[in-house]
């Protein structure tokens, strides 16, 4: 019994030392660092210096020639009975076309195009203050091809001191320098006869009792067509592009 009264006498006086806390020799031992105000503190601390030099080049050369003749002649006829008792409904459509369509010509199409094209001034800056000029971005001159983009300098990201500056410090120079070139050249000739006679008759009882629909659809159709001539298309390029 003396036993079990000492050990609880113990355990009461470690956890009293316990939740006494530091001492005041242990507290001078520890080691602080002193935050900076408040006002001064940054998050977030981005800086972005972008050059870009774009040469943009499209030269289009188009010609549409063409020769047409179109007819279109259209006859419709609709009877309806919808919850009716004892109708009818009938629907005629009688139509007759004669059609003559001739086409003596030519249809020619030029397209000329002469395209001379200097993208050769590539010299950008490097994104900073300096100004300092970086290399000549060239491309292989091919008609058409998409140029090429040089002279990149992308810096490294400065993450800083934790506690004396900003928490995330980036700061990103970029010079780019970019040559597109696409001369387009295109030329369309067409010689066309189009006729489309249409006829349609539609009848209907719907929800009736006794009731009759008719429909009758009569077409003559006669159609001639012709044509007499050639159709060309000539596209002609000539590209001299320097980047």
């Amino acid at each position: 019994m003396g036993k079990e009264r000492e050990q609880m006498t113990d355990n009461a006086t470690r956890v009293k030392d316990d939740a006494s806390g530091l001492t005041p020799e242990e507290l001078e031992a520890e080691e602080v660092t002193a935050l900076p105000d408040k006002e001064v503190v940054s998050i977030l601390d981005l800086q972005v210096d972008a050059d870009l030099a774009l040469d943009l080049a499209a030269p289009i050369d188009l010609a549409v020639a063409a020769n047409a003749n179109v007819a279109a002649p259209i006859d419709a006829a609709v009877a309806a009975n919808v919850l009716s008792a004892g109708s009818s409904a009938a629907a005629l459509s009688d139509q007759g076309v004669m059609i003559t369509q001739d086409i003596v010509g030519d249809s020619t199409a030029e397209a000329n195009q002469v395209s001379d094209i200097d993208q050769a001034n590539d010299t950008v800056d490097d994104g900073t203050d300096g100004g300092h000029a970086t290399d000549d971005g060239a491309t292989d001159g091919a008609t058409g091809d998409t140029g090429s983009v040089t002279g990149d300098a992308i810096s490294g990201v400065d993450t800083g001191d934790m506690l004396s500056g900003d928490l995330l410090n980036i700061d990103v120079n970029l010079a780019a320098d970019a040559d597109i070139t696409a001369p387009i050249a295109g030329a369309v000739a067409a010689n066309a006869n189009v006729a489309a006679p249409i006829d349609a008759a539609v009848a209907a009882n719907v929800g009736s009792i006794a009731s009759s629909a008719v429909a009758v659809a009569d077409q003559d159709a006669i159609i001639d067509q012709s044509i007499e001539g050639d159709a060309s298309a000539t596209a002609d390029q000539e590209s001299d592009i320097s980047q």
